[in-house]
């Protein structure tokens, strides 16, 4: 029996990830959280599980050991889901780039939709990239309704 795709007019519940970065962008994430940004209008609120999430935020560059780890919570989430990277260091390595133990950016271990540049980047560019993460997520819920 097929199950019906989940439709977006309800809260998009985010699972953070740090991969191993400085925090500067993880500060950031909590800050988008407070009642100044209020990403709640948005329908943004934080699980405890990737199980429950429909967005992965991504912090830092992806090191050694959490690769396999990032791979793990991934593939816990359920489709339709977005990843959304937070900060340069996710996205190009940063500052961590030729470093021992990086082994890359996260769109090299897992697929990425939404890059949030800066180091660290604004709350409020945090909260537009979970946005665009949800008219994503649309797209694929109206192509998969279509098919």
């Amino acid at each position: 029996m097929r199950r019906l795709p989940r439709s977006f007019k309800r809260a998009l519940w985010v699972y953070h990830v740090a991969t191993g970065s400085c925090n500067g962008c993880d500060i950031e994430i909590v800050a988008a959280l407070t009642p100044r940004y209020d990403a709640e209008r948005f329908g943004i609120m934080l699980t405890g599980t990737p199980r429950h999430a429909d967005v992965l935020l991504v912090t830092g560059p992806v090191t050694r050991p959490m690769r396999e780890r990032l791979i793990r919570i991934y593939d816990q989430t359920p489709d339709p889901k977005a990843v959304v990277v937070v900060g340069g260091c996710g996205s190009t390595g940063g500052v961590f780039y030729d470093s021992y133990n990086v082994r890359g950016p996260v769109d090299a271990v897992v697929p990425v939709a939404v890059y949030v540049p800066g180091c660290p980047c604004r709350p409020e560019a945090i909260l537009d990239g979970v946005v665009k993460a949800a008219v994503e997520l649309e797209k694929l819920e109206r192509s998969e309704v279509s098919a």
